[in-house]
């Protein structure tokens, strides 16, 4: 094999391409091929950390939704039981005047009992001392009349 000027000549062109595309081309385009290798790592690590993030906010979201039924449920129980107080307290209220009511009734019909009493005995006294008077066919004079009403009451 010989040798020749043509042979060296692309042996030094060969190595001024190698050493050129080297320097000039292979650095950036290796610079460019890592920072976009970074930039695709650091995307899908966000997209991670996104999705993690997602399911975490959905437990919150769950979590505080039972916390609301379970307040909207409470809430709903002392609303119950406060109606149910407020009847009974209605209740107990119209028993009471009820029962006051029937006492005051009670105590004016007795009054009225007493009254409708004194009135009968007044007139049976009455009657009485007009049914002496005819037997005994004289007049009974107005202190006789009172002693014998005060005799009457006190026996009736």
């Amino acid at each position: 094999m010989n040798i020749t000027a043509t042979l060296i000549g692309q042996i030094v062109a060969f190595v001024l391409l190698i050493w050129f595309v080297n320097k000039v081309l292979w650095g950036p385009v290796t610079k460019i091929l890592t920072d976009r290798q970074n930039r695709i790592a650091d995307g899908l690590a966000a997209a991670e950390k996104g999705k993690r993030e997602l399911v975490h906010a959905e437990e919150r979201a769950k979590e505080q939704l039972r916390d609301v039924k379970t307040q909207a449920a409470e809430i709903i129980a002392q609303a119950e039981k406060r109606a149910n107080e407020m009847v009974e307290e209605a209740k107990n209220k119209a028993r009471e005047e009820a029962e006051r009511q029937l006492t005051a009734a009670k105590a004016e019909i007795e009054q009225e009992v007493n009254r409708a009493k004194e009135t009968l005995r007044a007139q049976v006294a009455g009657v009485a001392v007009a049914g002496a008077q005819r037997i005994l066919k004289k007049e009974i004079t107005e202190k006789a009349h009172a002693d014998l009403l005060k005799d009457l009451v006190a026996q009736i």
